[in-house]
């Protein structure tokens, strides 16, 4: 760090048009990346609803429907009075798009017919298979509903890839949104929190150089491996909202050296070996946090992990770059363009004041702070009893969007076409069961609660596919259950799949492997924590109150988003917890906690290194930081905080998340419940057994 800061201050033009230029051409490289991203890998594919799924599409081309096209019957007519009509608009829909197959119900039998008919005789369907391997792309579904709607017949368009299109058309206008909407507000905040223009500037200035730098390292990842779509606004975002945190850290630390009496060049010197080195520290713990979500099998999870870990790098790295040489060229002219005279010193002096007498009142109480605010999270944290997992549905979307509404006509109007199972029976020796077998097997699938249906839908190689269908009364997962215990025939081997069945399995999957990504992220923050302050207990302390930190966030969340308190007016439906996102926002919000301690610790251990007795340490660390913390918060919550903006209710839960998650640990755990806990263990903070001193001594952070 020492060679690296006497380079930047050497060299600074050079390093700051090197990384501007560099981020530049990887953003402009990156725009390509919105045609390249998936919609799909929630489902652990090893599972075994997942290999049942593959199974079936492999030997019988897909079963869900691309699109789905419900056509209401005007009144005074009836289905057969309008299938001229359609049948012609779905054939010139075959003259103009490639397609697999299209069914509709004037092209089946009159038992099949009765299915793609509603209860009440008022809407028919027809199913669109597009073949997506002859060219189309996601890109022209608008234009493929356009042409399936006959002129004077209302038509709703519902099917799994155009909801998942859907998803992401919303997912690109909420960016663009969201950034639009912070990046002036997070601008007039930092104006406020420095009293000045240009230092306020650096930090945006460097958010946009990471947006471009993540879309960069975001399309690079799409050439090696299954990206998810969801992965772009985390990745811009959190990019967008740690850089400027990031660049409000070491624009502080900078300004604070000038104020000391340091010429500019010694103070980024100085800046860039103690801010810069905290910012480094924390960029690498962040990875560490994040990388844990790459144990997951799902691919969403770990695009989810890899775009977080892209996100902080970029946000670290040019906060390591491009930051310090601004500062080298600019100078004491960080503080030119003061919107008020005296507003930078006033402000400094008045949140080292505030902050001061906040810790002064906490360690003369430590006892009353530390046992009151425990017992505060801990409340907050009980509706975590009650938390269940659920799964990305159409509900996500807006409650007014097309595809959701015709989904939920779908659902509500179609129940013959409700939820089902796919059960499948193996035969041994490579040939099909036999049809006792499938007879007796079908008896048994038939008396399992909840199933209102069974039929045999085909028979390939030596596998029989029996389609289950559920009662509207039962719970999917029970019926799902029950029938992977059903014991087959012998000789043969049963599997079960389906859409209850994938959802089951992935929440298994996911709940198999939370274990191992919070043993990660423990493990890792410990060690790391050691090496950067050389002591056991402060390390224990940090992953205790992320773990505080986590359990009250949830607590909330549960409280919101399933049970419903307050759903209505974030204008989201009540669902279990979506489990994707639950493992994003354990990751982000233990990251930012053990982020958060390292900022407020490093001053309190600088302090204690010369000298400060634990109390004093506490109180300057406290008094320096307290106002960068808590602003750092502030602002990050404004970026991530625009996820509420969303109309997808899982990005609003993510972005509530952020909010509960900033609001708790920046302030009530940071700046009070550590420093009382900090305060009743004295002397033990530092302690560490004689061997591992040794070993911060050799290979410690900072020697």
């Amino acid at each position: 760090m020492t060679r690296w800061a006497a380079f930047v201050v050497a060299r600074k033009w050079w390093v700051l048009a090197l990384a501007v230029l560099a981020v530049l051409a990887a953003g402009v490289w990156g725009l390509g990346v919105f045609g390249k991203m998936s919609q799909e890998g929630y489902f652990d594919p090893n599972s075994e609803a997942a290999q049942v799924g593959t199974l079936i599409s492999r030997e019988l081309g897909p079963q869900s429907p691309d699109i789905v096209a419900i056509y209401t019957i005007p009144d005074g007519r009836t289905a057969a009075d309008i299938g001229p009509e359609v049948q012609r608009t779905l054939a010139d829909f075959q003259q103009t798009w490639p397609t697999r197959s299209v069914t509709s119900y004037w092209s089946v039998d009159s038992a099949t017919a009765r299915q793609l008919l509603s209860e009440d005789g008022t809407k028919a369907l027809a199913t669109v298979f597009v073949d997506w391997d002859a060219g189309p792309t996601l890109s022209d579904l608008d234009a493929m509903a356009a042409s399936l709607s006959p002129p004077g017949i209302d038509a709703q368009f519902a099917g799994g890839t155009l909801v998942a299109h859907a998803f992401n058309q919303h997912l690109q206008q909420d960016l663009v949104k969201a950034e639009a909407i912070a990046l002036p507000i997070t601008l007039l905040l930092l104006v406020l929190i420095f009293g000045t223009v240009t230092a306020a500037a650096i930090p945006v200035f460097v958010g946009i150089l990471t947006v471009f730098s993540a879309l960069g390292t975001l399309r690079l990842l799409t050439e090696i491996t299954e990206v998810s779509s969801f992965a772009l606004n985390v990745a811009s975002l959190l990019g967008l909202g740690l850089a400027i945190d990031y660049g409000l850290f070491i624009v502080s630390r900078f300004r604070e050296e000038l104020a000391a009496g340091s010429d500019p060049a010694a103070a980024v010197r100085r800046t860039v070996l103690t801010a810069g080195r905290t910012v480094l520290f924390s960029g690498l713990l962040l990875a560490c946090a994040f990388a844990g979500m790459l144990v997951f099998p799902q691919p969403v999870i770990r695009s989810l992990g890899f775009g977080a870990i892209a996100a902080v790098t970029s946000a670290a790295l040019l906060s390591l770059t491009a930051v310090p040489a601004l500062l080298a060229i600019l100078g004491r002219r960080v503080n030119a363009l003061a919107w008020r005279r005296g507003a930078v010193e006033r402000g400094e002096e008045r949140a080292a004041r505030f902050w001061s007498r906040v810790v002064t009142g906490v360690m003369r109480r430590p006892v009353f702070f530390s046992v009151t605010i425990v017992a505060g999270l801990l409340v907050l944290a009980s509706p975590l009893l009650r938390v269940a997992l659920g799964e990305v549905t159409y509900t996500v979307l807006p409650t007014g969007d097309p595809a959701r509404v015709a989904t939920e006509t779908l659902a509500t109007e179609f129940t013959s076409m409700g939820d089902g199972a796919s059960v499948l029976l193996r035969g041994e020796d490579g040939a099909p069961p036999t049809t006792p077998q499938l007879a007796e097997f079908g008896r048994a699938v038939r008396d399992v609660d909840g199933i209102a249906q069974v039929k045999l839908a085909a028979t390939t190689g030596d596998v029989s596919v029996l389609n289950a269908t559920f009662s509207n009364d039962v719970d999917p997962a029970d019926a799902v259950r029950d029938l992977r215990a059903i014991t087959p025939p012998p000789g043969t081997d049963v599997m079960v799949g389906g859409g209850a069945a994938l959802t089951e399995d992935t929440n298994s999957s996911i709940v198999a492997h939370l274990p191992l990504m919070i043993a990660i992220m423990v493990v890792s923050t410990l060690v790391l924590l050691f090496l950067a302050f050389g002591s056991v207990v402060l390390p224990l302390k940090a992953v205790a109150m992320a773990g505080l930190s986590l359990a009250a966030t949830f607590g909330l969340l549960t409280w919101i988003f399933q049970l419903g308190y307050g759903a209505g007016l974030l204008g989201v439906t009540p669902n279990p917890l979506e489990p994707t996102f639950v493992v994003l926002i354990l990751a982000v919000v233990f990251g930012l906690s053990t982020d958060y301690e390292v900022f407020l610790m490093s001053r309190m251990v600088e302090a204690r290194a010369n000298g400060a007795s634990t109390e004093e340490a506490v109180r300057v660390g406290t008094a320096r930081t307290g106002r960068i913390v808590t602003a750092a918060a502030a602002l990050l919550i404004i970026v991530t905080g625009a996820f509420t903006l969303s109309g997808l209710s899982i990005m609003r839960f993510l972005g509530v998340g952020m909010i509960i998650a900033l609001i708790v640990d920046a302030t009530v755990v940071r700046m009070l419940l550590v420093p009382s806990l900090v305060k009743l263990m004295g002397e033990a903070n530092w302690w560490a057994p004689a061997w591992m001193r040794k070993v911060h001594a050799k290979v410690g952070i900072g020697h």
